[in-house]
């Protein structure tokens, strides 16, 4: 197969993907993951992609934040199954963190009649929460209008000054081999100073996640402690090599 036939197969599955990997793309062309590395470097050289550690990104989702609305309507039934999951864990008099993520947003409906403190960035957990029993602490700083959530150095201080018994958290991806990453340095940040400042983290992560690298890989896996997902895969077998639970 010659480099255009290539190119255009690349540049269609990042169009309707979004974004793809080195393996997936060197399985589907039946090609070597070094060509596809090397082709990879000439359309990100070209502006065509963007390129990413373990494979490529369309170019705008680099620029745009995925609309908040958006994510919240995508995979509904997994996330609530994650989510009964969760609150499971979640007990009565317990101090909790709640990032911004869709997934975790979900968790919302299941915790409403429990008697808890939760410290949250997230606007939309707010406003969920707030005719509820549960008590609510809105971290400060500045707001992010398409995440709808509050990021930023003063919003990671407000976290440093609470001590949680559980964070409950999401990423975008997650490996064994890299561990966890996201598209942002700023929901990256939320994420460590939860995790650090919680006595056991957990990671609210559907399976189309788990086993891929996104833009910013920023800690290693077993930084979560406990990893809730809709079903069982491979990726998820090597998480748990690295001691981490997993409950599905």
């Amino acid at each position: 197969m010659n480099f255009q036939k290539r190119k255009n197969i690349i540049l269609n599955l990042v169009e309707d993907l979004g974004e793809v990997n080195v393996k997936e793309l060197a399985d589907r062309m039946d090609i070597s993951e070094i060509t596809v590395r090397r082709d990879l470097v000439t359309l990100a050289a070209d502006g065509l992609i963007y390129r990413t550690h373990g494979g490529a990104m369309k170019i705008e989702l680099t620029k745009t934040p995925f609309d908040f609305k958006n994510k919240v309507a995508v995979n509904i039934e997994q996330k609530d199954h994650i989510c009964r999951l969760a609150a499971l864990e979640i007990e009565d008099g317990d101090i909790i963190f709640m990032d911004c993520g869709s997934t975790v947003f979900r968790l919302c409906q299941f915790i409403k009649q429990k008697e808890i403190h939760v410290v949250t960035n997230s606007l939309p957990v707010v406003y969920e929460l707030m005719n509820s029993v549960v008590k609510i602490n809105l971290v400060g700083g500045e707001i992010d209008k398409d995440r709808l959530a509050v990021h930023g150095r003063i919003a990671e201080e407000h976290i440093a000054r609470y001590q949680a018994n559980k964070a409950f958290v999401g990423v975008d991806g997650i490996s064994a081999e890299n561990g966890l990453s996201a598209h942002s340095e700023n929901e990256a940040g939320i994420t460590l100073a939860m995790a650090a400042h919680a006595n056991f983290t957990y990671l609210l992560c559907d399976s189309s996640k788990i086993g891929k690298d996104k833009y910013l890989q920023f800690a290693p896996a077993n930084l979560v402690n406990v990893l809730i997902s809709n079903e069982k895969t491979a990726p998820i077998s090597d998480l748990e090599k690295k001691g981490i639970r997993v409950l599905v």
